[in-house]
């Protein structure tokens, strides 16, 4: 891989890249092309090549790209060939629905806890998980060596519960409590997730147009 600066922009087009070519997979196609991938994503065949090119050449002229090859070459890439251990704090309607409905598996994560402070959800069993205790949270993720939490809890306390699992170790946190956490280390990630964001976005859009444009009235 090319030890080069990498646009934001062309890291997030990077699991679009994979998801569509898991369906041509599906399909049984074997080979696609630049052309082909940028109708199906409606992104321009010269963007596809010029993201691809940051991390190397996949590509060969005259007949485009070996589709399992791209999607293996794409997965090293976003790191899911190894499997990282994750925790769920939040174990709620929405905890309850992501550890039961979303595939970590899939994308090189294996779900290793879940934590919660209310007595009637702790002892309980989701998904061959059973609820834990917050207290444990630090002990438990220091002994699995678990990298990863996934925040699905009330937002007053989110950073406080940042704050213990950076001490404990972990260095990802995929965040749903819709309110942007304060990390000062730099060793550590955060993906804030925002469904009010993405659903203003989409109210936005349908209020002005595709274009974006400000409507006016006369």
């Amino acid at each position: 891989m090319r030890k080069t600066k990498i646009s934001h922009n062309v890291i997030l087009r990077l699991p679009r890249y994979l998801r569509y070519l898991e369906e041509l997979r599906n399909r049984g196609v074997v080979r696609t092309s630049s052309g082909e991938l940028g109708r199906l994503m409606g992104v321009t065949p010269s963007q596809i090549r010029q993201d691809l090119s940051c991390y190397g050449e996949f590509g060969q002229q005259g007949y485009g790209y070996n589709v399992e090859m791209l999607m293996n070459a794409i997965s090293d890439i976003l790191g899911t060939t190894r499997e990282r251990k994750a925790v769920i704090i939040g174990a709620g309607n929405l905890g309850r629905a992501i550890i039961g409905k979303f595939p970590f598996e899939q994308y090189g994560f294996r779900l290793t806890g879940a934590y919660d402070l209310a007595d009637s959800i702790i002892g309980t069993e989701i998904a061959d998980l059973t609820v834990r205790h917050i207290d444990r949270l630090e002990e438990d993720i220091r002994e699995t060596r678990t990298e990863v939490a996934v925040l699905t809890m009330s937002s007053a306390s989110a950073n406080a519960i940042a704050g213990r699992l950076i001490d404990a170790g972990v260095r990802g946190i995929w965040n749903f409590t819709n309110v942007d956490l304060t990390i000062s280390s730099p060793s550590v990630v955060v993906e804030n997730l925002h469904f009010s964001d993405s659903l203003l976005t989409l109210s936005y859009y349908m209020t002005h147009g595709k274009s974006g444009e400000q409507r006016t009235d006369d």
